[in-house]
């Protein structure tokens, strides 16, 4: 049960750190090339969500051979431990993008 909850905050710092890192690297090549960082940190951060999943997955296909394993021959706790690994992929990537976001949103109280 610990392994369990474990691996799914792995899951969501994962998830959560493909986000933030890839937008903040964008943002530095943004930098460099004299683009609006801040713009392209969003739409990068925006646009690798769902690679954020599949990366804290560590590959989706693992994922769907449970589900169906768990499906197919009635194992309920595999499919509902999977769920619960990709709802938490998904919580990471979805607060990472907030997350990124929320600079944007500082950007104001910085400027003043």
């Amino acid at each position: 049960m610990i392994k369990f909850f474990t691996n799914l905050l792995y899951n969501f710092l994962i998830a959560f750190g493909v986000i933030v890192g890839g937008s903040f690297f964008a943002g530095l090549g943004a930098l460099i090339t004299n683009n609006p960082p801040v713009k392209t940190m969003i739409s990068v951060a925006s646009s690798i969500k769902i690679w954020a999943v599949a990366v804290a997955l560590g590959g989706t296909f693992s994922s769907f051979e449970v589900i169906e394993k768990g499906i197919l021959k009635g194992e309920i706790k595999g499919v509902i431990k999977q769920c619960g690994y990709i709802l938490m992929a998904l919580v990471g990537a979805n607060i990472g993008y907030m997350f990124i976001r929320l600079i944007k949103k500082c950007d104001k109280i910085w400027l003043d």
